[in-house]
């Protein structure tokens, strides 16, 4: 939804769908990472399937920005409570 919204919010099902998020985010950094330390980027671009790699990349690019607007959101609520 967008914020703004004059939805009401259920806050216990947020915090868990947040939970559950979080562990599924861990879990892709776990495993990237284990490509990451295997592999070098030259080998993985070689041999990789090419189409995976951009689900992958554009994946990781929504990610990026989505918590790149909660680390935004972050940022003004803590200058606007001090």
């Amino acid at each position: 939804m967008q914020s703004g919204s004059k939805k009401q919010v259920d806050v216990p099902r947020l915090r868990a769908d947040l939970a559950a998020a979080g562990v599924e985010v861990l879990s892709a950094h776990c495993a990237a990472d284990r490509v990451r330390l295997q592999y070098s980027p030259q080998e993985i671009v070689m041999y990789g399937e090419r189409s995976m790699l951009k689900k992958a990349i554009a994946s990781s690019e929504a990610l990026y920005r989505f918590f790149a607007q909660i680390e935004a959101q972050l940022k003004h609520k803590d200058k606007s409570s001090q």
